[in-house]
């Protein structure tokens, strides 16, 4: 490879000696830089609100992380900035355990619903209810949900289900493992919350009637099992106490009268 020729710059161009030579090799790549990037070298808040609102999904911490080459602080930080940001604006964060995404405003609610020809939910009174015992008490169980309302709830979760407001959880760590349910990302934002801080408090006597009923509820299921291994603990004491014969009649049954 041949030494590239040096050209002489500025006022020492022409007859006089160049001024000084670039002992660099200029580049495309090091003309254009790194794409994406802020002062730290990492993706900006900028960034990261533009990968929000193209994807199809919330987004983990640890996926942001990956994408955006940052670490867990800077991610924090980033996201804090960019909440900052959009309170103002139309869009919010919204954020749910380690799930961020964005979604829009509460004060543009009614505007949307206008655009979209229809109020953003319709549920009946009994689909809000169970609604509202799940994200305060989530996460939750039906027979504790139940046990709250007291009628079978059973057709209600599965229309919170479909309608995409509830997801399952997990299984509790209680007999017969029944399925826990809490409120979804598309909750958070068809009811313009940002975290699930933002619900409104209860009363004290409704939370401790909530609470006294999901015990009610947890002390009736670990009875039912309790009684449901009652009868085959009987069955192995009758056949205890009862033994058999060498005739294979048990000691138990009755025998013909003599004097018959």
């Amino acid at each position: 490879m041949t030494e590239p020729e040096v050209v002489p710059v500025g006022p020492g161009s022409g007859d006089d000696e160049p001024i000084a030579a670039l002992d660099v090799e200029i580049t495309p790549d090091a003309v254009k830089g790194e794409p994406g990037t802020d002062e730290t070298g990492g993706a900006s808040v900028a960034d990261l609100e533009a990968l929000l609102f193209v994807a199809e999904r919330p987004m983990s911490r640890s996926e942001l992380r990956t994408v955006a080459r940052l670490s867990a602080e800077e991610v924090d930080e980033k996201l804090g900035d960019l909440e900052v940001q959009l309170r103002e604006r139309g869009i919010r964060l919204v954020t749910q355990a380690d799930r961020v995404m964005l979604g829009t405003s509460p004060e543009s609610g009614a505007l949307i619903a206008r655009y979209l020809g229809a109020d953003v939910v319709r549920l009946s009174p009994a689909a809000l209810e169970t609604l509202a015992i799940i994200a305060y008490r989530q996460p939750v169980t039906r027979g504790v949900i139940e046990r709250i309302r007291g009628v079978d709830s059973g057709h209600v979760v599965r229309g919170l289900l479909h309608r995409r407001l509830i997801v399952e959880q997990g299984r509790a760590e209680t007999p017969g493992r029944p399925i826990l349910y809490g409120t979804s990302m598309d909750f958070m934002e068809r009811f313009g919350l940002t975290s699930l801080d933002d619900l409104p408090p209860l009363e004290a006597e409704i939370a401790a009637q909530l609470a006294q009923a999901e015990e009610d509820a947890r002390s009736e299921g670990q009875a039912a099992v309790a009684d449901s291994d009652e009868p085959s603990r009987n069955e192995d004491a009758a056949g205890d106490a009862a033994g058999t014969t060498d005739t294979g009649q048990t000691e138990l049954e009755s025998t013909p009268d003599e004097d018959a």
